[in-house]
């Protein structure tokens, strides 16, 4: 049977999204690597499959590049929520995820997804062992003269490590990011986030992602940068990260400790599965 696609991006961070809200799809690792290599696939960062939910408008689930399931997607969740209110006309909607229910509304051309609360315990990233994850005992380079130290760790329905870095431009994302993504510390790997804080509510950031590598834009690492900021006394609770496929608004309220994630979502075209 033929089966539809959209192509979808939050800033050019790229998803394929397969509609299997009729009849079901379970795609096996080397499909999802087929679909989403970028020279004889469609092409993505991640594919992303959506389901009837009894709970929620949809249910969504999430595949790296490599095959991987995920539990959570910000930027992929934001465009399937635009999605789902296109469809139903409406300004708000609901999505069921592996990390749980996500509510989204839409202002304009922006969406703004509660991501819910971020996950701080270290056997709740998860660490390999007991630490401390505002500041957890992982170095990168010789021990008396490190060029990367003392990272935050959280879980963002995904697990993140978020590195402080003077300059993310110069910071070594291709080179690090494969070594830290598999590090015996994280025995489920990690997205790896390269972040330099340029003001109380300014952050430039990098992201290596688990499984797709160094893209556009990364929401839950942007989620995850914020908090790991703020828990280090760095930014404000509100800040806009730039990423290197455009802006995101995060913001981690203090009244019901929920991280909201605000930024565009764009459709690119429409197709049929080959």
């Amino acid at each position: 049977m033929s089966r539809p696609f959209l192509k979808m991006n939050g800033l050019g961070n790229d998803f394929v999204v397969v509609d299997a809200l009729s009849a079901p799809f379970a795609p096996s690792a080397d499909e999802v690597r087929a679909l989403a290599d970028r020279g004889r696939g469609i092409g993505c960062d991640q594919l992303v499959v959506l389901e009837p939910s009894a709970q929620a408008d949809v249910r969504v689930r999430f595949w790296n590049a490599d095959g991987e399931a995920v539990g959570a997607c910000g930027n992929a969740s934001r465009c399937v929520a635009q999605w789902v209110m296109d469809r139903t006309g409406k300004d708000a909607a609901v999505l069921e995820t592996d990390a749980g229910l996500l509510s989204a509304v839409r202002s304009g051309a922006l969406v703004t997804v509660d991501m819910g609360r971020p996950r701080l315990r270290w056997d709740e990233i998860p660490l390999a062992e007991d630490m401390d994850t505002r500041g957890v005992e992982l170095q990168v380079g010789p021990i008396d003269d490190p060029i990367l130290h003392t990272p935050g760790c959280v879980s963002m329905g995904n697990p993140h490590v978020v590195f402080f870095v003077p300059d993310a431009e110069a910071a070594p994302v291709r080179e690090v990011g494969p070594l830290i993504e598999r590090h015996m510390l994280f025995p489920e790997g990690v997205n790896v986030g390269f972040a330099q804080i340029k003001a109380r509510d300014r952050i430039r950031l990098r992201v290596w992602e688990r499984g797709a590598g160094l893209t556009l834009a990364c929401g839950t690492g942007a989620c995850a940068a914020l908090v790991a900021a703020h828990r280090r006394g760095l930014t404000d609770r509100k800040a806009t990260l730039e990423l290197d496929g455009g802006e995101l608004v995060i913001e981690w309220r203090a009244e019901d400790d929920h991280v909201l994630m605000t930024g565009p979502a764009v459709l690119e075209y429409e197709g049929t599965l080959p």
